[in-house]
């Protein structure tokens, strides 16, 4: 479980393709605190630590986790949002995060907002997926890249994030352009209210 509060980004030093499997090897500031089958979210995606040698790590991405995330576009050097487990005596600074990714969607439009900045992400409508509790609601919330995020602006397949200045500066949210492929998951409330009105 986890909060959307991102702790930092950790970089991608090697990539290992092993049949339909990634392994990813990552260093960042708290590898030495890291330990053997920890969850880790990275983009947004819960990965277990399976090896750990000096400041580098490694998690694997098997299919599944492929198909539905953006980790498959990584290469050596790009920086990932990660974060910890949620500690369950502390805050919960951002909203229930499961580091299930539900689907990517594509950055469609940037803007300046004076200071902070306005993403707009689109991803495929599917009827069918809203109808389980795949969609998203104005005020609600949704984690992109794994960073817990308030949404504006909804529509059937399309929704706005406004990033403020810290956040743009600690995540991965200063690479991403029109066109970039990012990691979503809709909020678990929402996936439970939608599946109770089928009862």
């Amino acid at each position: 479980m986890f909060s959307g509060i991102i702790e930092e980004f950790a970089t991608v030093v090697a990539i290992r393709h092993d049949r339909d499997n990634i392994d990813f090897t990552l260093t960042c500031s708290f590898t030495n605190e890291l330990k053997i089958d920890q969850s880790v979210a990275h983009n947004g995606v819960c990965l277990t630590v399976v090896s750990i040698e000096g400041s580098r790590y490694v998690v694997t991405a098997m299919k599944e986790t492929l198909q539905r995330s953006n980790l498959g576009l990584l290469q050596v050097g790009d920086k990932v949002n990660v974060e910890r487990s949620m500690l369950m005596n502390g805050r919960l600074d951002g909203h229930i995060v499961q580091g299930h990714v539900d689907q990517t969607a594509v950055c469609t439009a940037k803007e300046d907002a004076d200071g902070s900045t306005y993403f707009t992400f689109t991803y495929p409508e599917d009827r069918e997926m809203a109808r389980r509790g795949y969609f998203t609601v104005d005020k609600g919330s949704v984690t992109v890249n794994g960073v817990s995020l308030t949404v504006c602006n909804p529509t059937s397949n399309s929704f706005q994030v406004a990033i403020i200045p810290y956040t743009m500066e600690h995540t991965n949210f200063q690479d991403i352009q029109v066109g970039t492929t990012v990691n979503i998951e809709f909020d678990i409330l929402g996936k439970y209210i939608a599946r109770l009105s089928q009862l």
